[in-house]
């Protein structure tokens, strides 16, 4: 595990960065199967269509240079398999920053998806990790919140809405943006930076 200061420096990452390392903690926990990931396999991990917000259409050049940034952070790392013709990828977030799965699980779904509840986080995160309801979530996000660095946070409710949101601290706060259709969260994508 990283001391200190060098785990603060960890906390700047793009939203790129975020999206790749979110795409992979998630297909470790959902599908053991098809990890580590082939770069292909990743570039589709980043741009599918569900369990993402917001939406990103990363090209394999793009999720390489990511691999890359990642990898001097000390958060992915190539694999090679023997057998295999095509090199792998996988995530350091268990060692790295001292994740067990329930936390990967819960960062994963923060990392993909932007700020949620803890309702919306036992929803969708139980595909990843069998939480004992909201309450079991609820004393993750505190734990990971009462970190040295923190490594999540939680915002006031929005304008409208009763429950506090979390968002993870790997990239800088997500900004609240209000929408003709009510509130939403804006999570700083590559276009907006």
């Amino acid at each position: 595990m990283r001391d200190k200061e060098e785990l603060e420096s960890l906390i700047e990452l793009t939203f790129e960065e975020t999206r790749v390392l979110g795409s992979l903690i998630e297909k470790e926990l959902t599908t053991p199967e098809y990890y580590p990931m082939s770069l292909n396999g990743l570039v589709n991990a980043c741009n599918q269509k569900n369990n993402r917000l917001p939406k990103s259409n990363l090209d394999e050049d793009q999720v390489s240079q990511v691999i890359e940034e990642l990898r001097i952070k000390r958060l992915v790392h190539r694999v090679d398999l023997v057998g295999s013709r095509v090199p792998k990828f996988q995530h350091n977030t268990e060692k790295e920053l001292d994740l067990i799965k329930a936390e990967r699980a819960l960062l994963a779904e923060l990392l993909n998806r932007g700020p949620q509840t803890a309702g919306e986080l036992n929803n969708r995160a139980s595909r990843m990790f069998p939480f004992d309801g909201i309450s079991d979530v609820d004393e993750t996000l505190q734990e990971l919140m009462e970190r040295e660095p923190s490594l999540v946070a939680n915002m006031d409710p929005a304008p409208g809405q009763k429950e506090k949101r979390w968002f993870h601290r790997l990239a800088p706060p997500p900004v609240i943006e209000e929408m003709n259709d009510g509130v939403s969260f804006y999570v700083p994508g590559p276009d907006k930076r």
